[in-house]
């Protein structure tokens, strides 16, 4: 069993201040944010929290796509940093915790360090990544996988991914330089609030997430014949909505019935043309699944898939499939794992192991170094919205879970 430093301790007024502060800038008319990635706001937002690194006693720097990099100097030279960190920037409609939490529990902890006069043996970074709600670029450049077409970034307005780097001090043409690897980060610990209501509902304080899931992601058509709704008997249709109705509850089914973590969802559907006297030819549908067994995501699809050939042909239709995502799932890593569940039990705080089901930042940087995440409690499992909310007591246990874990973690990394 670990011990935790009492005299090391988060400062849960200020820390909530910070969170009140940062939630200004492109605050909403009901208390929401927009701040996009790039913009304006987000501008200001950056120039506050590299403000606070440096009051902090935190050198700070960007890379080339925007990331800031806070780092708390450590006692031993050459070593690999410990680090930690979320984003700032947020969906249109978004909430003033989501990622933020994550960016200011670290630099609390930075303050902490800095106030006692502490020195960790390793470096500490505080990382704020780049357009995590857009295209998770800033995660996936520090991980050296950021597809390096830039049209794959270009803005709903038309601006270009050079223009929107231009903004934040970063530089496009050395995307590559943005690349980090084990030498440089020993691990990686991200605070974030749960965006469900696993932890609520089970009156637990603490989430010690267990990894991240794998997506896939498919577009699917179903092609009928039209006709006219009146003339054309029930034998002699090929209706692509009820070819698509009898594939969405067949991949409902496979979520529940299968032994397995897995979601399974039909979120998006287009039917055509749509009109009350036609029978439907053409359907457009979207899958979505999610589990952190590769293995059981690949026997989903290929269930599905036999599932969708068996309507066809029952339907007289055709069924054709078209990955639209692929993302390996990301397990955490158990020896931060059971550091953070001793810090749980040293601080007296109730946690529970769960998934994480929404992509974070720590998904990629697990891709390289060892990754961990701490989830607090989202009042009523909501996010991505203004109506999302975790309490000053909330936010400061997950900060002090991550305080405590960083300073166990220094001594045995």
């Amino acid at each position: 069993m670990i011990a935790v430093l009492p005299q090391l301790k988060i400062n849960q007024d200020r820390l909530e201040h910070s969170i009140a502060e940062l939630a200004e800038i492109g605050k909403l008319p009901n208390g929401g944010v927009c701040r996009p990635a790039f913009s304006d706001k987000d501008v200001q937002a950056r120039q506050l929290v590299k403000t606070w690194m440096q009051e902090a006693g935190m050198s700070v720097r960007s890379d080339a796509v925007g990331n800031i990099i806070g780092t708390y100097a450590g006692t031993k030279t050459e070593t690999a940093a410990l680090a930690t960190g979320s984003h700032i920037d947020t969906v249109p409609v978004g909430g003033r915790f989501d990622g933020c939490l994550g960016v200011l529990a670290g630099i609390e902890v930075a303050r902490v360090l800095q106030e006692t006069q502490t020195r960790l043996r390793h470096p500490f970074e505080v990382i704020v990544f780049s357009d995590e709600e857009n295209s998770v670029l800033g995660c996936k450049a520090i991980a050296g996988n950021a597809p390096t077409d830039p049209e794959r970034y270009r803005r709903k307005e038309g601006t270009s991914i050079q223009e929107c780097l231009q903004n934040v001090g970063g530089d496009w043409e050395n995307l590559h330089t943005a690349k980090r690897d084990r030498s440089e980060i020993a691990a990686f610990i991200e605070l974030h609030v749960e965006q469900g209501g696993v932890l609520e509902a089970n009156n637990k304080q603490i989430g010690v997430v267990t990894g991240i899931v794998g997506q896939y992601r498919y577009m699917v058509q179903i092609v009928g014949r039209p006709n006219h709704a009146g003339t054309t008997p029930m034998n002699m249709r090929k209706d692509a909505l009820v070819a698509a109705s009898q594939l969405v509850l067949a991949i409902n089914r496979l979520g529940v019935e299968t032994i397995g973590d897995q979601v399974a969802t039909v979120g998006h559907l287009i039917v055509s043309p749509n009109g009350t006297n036609v029978v439907p030819s053409l359907v457009n549908l979207s899958i979505d699944l999610r589990d952190l067994s590769e293995e059981n995501l690949q026997y989903l699809i290929t269930e599905i898939e036999k599932e969708a050939a068996a309507i066809a042909v029952n339907t007289g239709t055709e069924i054709s499939f078209d990955q639209k995502l692929h993302v390996l799932p990301t397990l955490a890593k158990p020896e931060l794992m059971a550091t953070i569940t001793d810090v749980c039990k040293n601080l007296n705080l109730s946690y529970e192991y769960l998934p994480s089901r929404a992509g974070h930042d720590a998904q990629e940087m697990g891709r390289f170094t060892d990754m961990a995440m701490i989830f607090v409690p989202s009042l009523n499992g909501i996010s991505h919205s203004e109506e999302e909310y975790t309490s000053p007591e909330q936010c400061a246990q997950g900060a002090e879970v991550l305080l405590q874990t960083i300073l166990a973690i220094d001594k045995n990394y």
